[in-house]
């Protein structure tokens, strides 16, 4: 790829280019601000329903089509490409990072990605897709003979991998966003008001070693799913069957798994109905106490952070309390918390967070309970609230509470029905038991069997370290899948909530 004049920068899934910005100067602000306007949403939230101008989609799309059915030499297996609305929801939450990079890691195992990003006066999203084809003019097309068994690499430019994406015969879906970022750093430099570009792609493209297409009769060698209808010169069936045989074939994420671990992973769960009943007790978070439950006495395991307390403890005499904001570990959870405002008499939930030894404690009466000193260093602990929040079927630990030490408490999370019928490229499930914490909070419990799908229902989450490496499984009618050696995130444990 060769650097575009103006301030625009592309980014492809292989690479990283740094380009010189060399460039127009910013228009004046008023027009600027025309040019904006065009990309600007209403007040930002969590999903953005319609990611990108219709008229820039249709656009998009024709212009894929077109370039995909013109190349050179002429392919016999181009897939026409349709577009995907939930490919383009996942390329608007990206967008919306503002971060100059491929991402977020947990899709790109399944999808191809390619980025564009300017400032200055306006250009369509289109002109950044031409400007992507446009590194055909460094690519030389490997031919079968070239092929043994490995096709050669040959890219005399800076990088020919946003072109290949664009032309990879199998890939027949693409969804676009586009969001204009009011500080955006690229490449060390922080443009403002920069008009962010992404595209996805499915299934990906770009394999190692593979040739983009199939060189031969346009339409020779399309799938039988296409029942030999043509296109202008793309492999292409009508509406009404288009989809479904589509997902049966081409989607590398949902179809390889599952006949294996039908029968693996969900036999033994059939075959030992006792098993799950044994471990009830052990998948809840939160621990029930009385109120003259102490600190030192319950906390025995890790999860041992969040408690439930009766109500009545206000007047619970002989249930005593050392200190003030930080109690000693001989303490009343329930009546420190009363005391410290977290709840009151009628009970609730209490989160307790570990703090080591102090030196001394200070009496004091607050909430109208009398707590006492002790001059003695002790372990101590402090309580918190804990807050109930409402969430969709993609948000994930990552963006809610990501671990951190000592430790982090996440709200207790109410979760919508039928998040297991979610695209797994949209709503990800890494892991069994523990779980990578970019995937899914909702989708993941539906997995781990802590609610169910048709009705949803209240979870805990508690965030941990990461793992080395996280092992795939079918459960409950999701199919998680495995990430090795993942380089960054952390991970969660996901608990079922008593009724």
């Amino acid at each position: 790829m060769s650097c575009v004049l103006g301030h625009v920068l592309l980014l492809d899934l292989l690479l990283l280019l740094a380009c010189g910005a060399h460039g127009d100067l910013p228009p004046n602000v008023t027009r600027l601000g025309e040019l904006l306007g065009r990309y600007h949403q209403d007040a930002p939230h969590a999903r953005v329903r319609r990611a990108i101008p219709k008229a820039d989609k249709e656009e998009i799309l024709s212009l894929h089509n077109q370039l995909r059915g013109q190349v050179y030499p002429p392919a016999s297996n181009m897939e026409y490409m349709t577009w995907d609305e939930e490919l383009e929801k996942s390329a608007a939450a990206w967008a919306h990072e503002c971060i100059w990079e491929h991402g977020p890691t947990g899709l790109l195992v399944s999808l191809g990605q390619n980025l564009a990003v300017h400032w200055g006066r306006y250009r369509s999203p289109s002109s950044h897709v031409q400007t992507w084809y446009d590194e055909v003019k460094d690519y030389t097309y490997p031919y079968p003979h070239e092929c043994n068994p490995w096709c050669p690499e040959r890219c005399t430019g800076t990088m020919c991998t946003h072109y290949t994406q664009i032309v990879w015969a199998t890939t027949n879906k693409v969804g676009c966003a586009v969001n204009t970022c009011q500080r955006m750093t690229v490449w060390g430099e922080v443009w403002e008001n920069a008009v962010y570009l992404v595209c996805n792609y499915s299934p990906k493209g770009n394999w190692i070693g593979e040739a983009p297409y199939k060189n031969g009769q346009p339409c020779s060698e399309c799938p039988p799913s296409y029942g030999g209808s043509c296109r202008n010169n793309l492999c292409y069936q009508e509406e009404t069957s288009h989809h479904k045989p589509e997902t049966d074939e081409m989607n590398e994420v949902e179809t390889a798994p599952v006949p294996e671990e039908n029968h693996v992973r969900v036999q033994p769960r059939v075959t030992r109905p006792t098993r799950p009943k044994k471990a009830e007790a052990v998948s809840y978070m939160t621990q029930a106490v009385r109120c003259d439950t102490k600190m030192k006495d319950r906390c025995r395991g890790s999860t041992c952070n969040r408690y439930q307390c009766p109500a009545g403890c206000l007047s619970s005499k002989e249930a005593r309390i050392f200190g003030t904001l930080f109690y000693e570990s001989a303490s009343s959870i329930c009546r420190a918390a009363i005391h410290y405002g977290v709840i009151d008499d009628q009970g609730g939930l209490v989160d307790v967070t570990r703090n080591g030894k102090v030196p001394f404690f200070v009496k004091s009466e607050r909430h109208g309970v009398q707590s006492l000193s002790k001059y003695k260093a002790s372990s101590s602990f402090m309580v918190s609230k804990v807050k109930v929040q409402d969430l969709d079927c993609y948000t994930t630990v990552a963006q809610l509470c990501p671990f951190e030490k000592p430790v982090t408490h996440c709200p207790r999370v109410r979760c919508p029905a039928h998040c297991r019928d979610e695209p797994s490229y949209w709503a990800p499930v890494f892991g069994t038991n523990i779980y990578a914490d970019t995937s899914s909070i909702c989708k993941t419990a539906v997995h781990a069997g802590v609610i169910v799908n048709e009705s949803g229902g209240d979870v805990d989450v508690m965030p941990v370290d990461k793992k080395k490496a996280y092992v795939g499984s079918l459960r409950n009618g999701v199919q998680s899948e495995s990430l090795g050696t993942p380089r960054d995130g952390k991970a969660f444990r996901i608990f079922a909530v008593r009724q």
